[in-house]
């Protein structure tokens, strides 16, 4: 569509495609927030140099398509794993053997997803909601 002006023509439809195949954008997702929470969200988004409608578009459905696996979280808590129960014998006068390594490694490799989930309750249980 293009309006006529006195001396020049806009465009109005710029920017306003979208890629073939995607459906039309035509439901509203909304919360209430505060307007202390609105501006750290328009912050937010403008830091991204988006706007905020396409912003919180992006980190809902980033965060709706999240597994609750998250593979470096995990891969943290699989070293942290080793790394302590490799040094409670050490630390205890004791020699760490290839066996005991290996039996480790496998401890850990066995665990850390249950291990991983279980501290990441800890975190969420407490939680307050809003």
């Amino acid at each position: 569509m293009k309006l006529l002006t006195h001396t020049k023509s806009i465009d109005l439809n710029l920017g306003q495609t979208r890629s073939a195949g995607r459906a039309g954008r035509d439901r509203m997702a909304n919360a209430r927030v505060t307007d202390a929470e609105r501006q750290e969200l328009h912050a937010a988004s403008a830091s991204k140099g988006m706007s905020l409608s396409e912003w919180a578009r992006e980190v809902l459905l980033r965060e709706a398509r999240r597994s609750d696996e998250d593979p470096l979280f995990i891969e943290l808590i699989a070293t942290r794993m080793l790394v302590v129960n490799l040094l409670k014998p050490l630390a205890m006068g004791k020699t760490v053997t290839q066996e005991d390594y290996t039996r480790i490694s496998a401890a850990v490799r066995s665990d850390k997803r249950k291990v991983a989930h279980e501290i990441q309750q800890q975190y969420i249980a407490p939680a307050v909601k809003e």
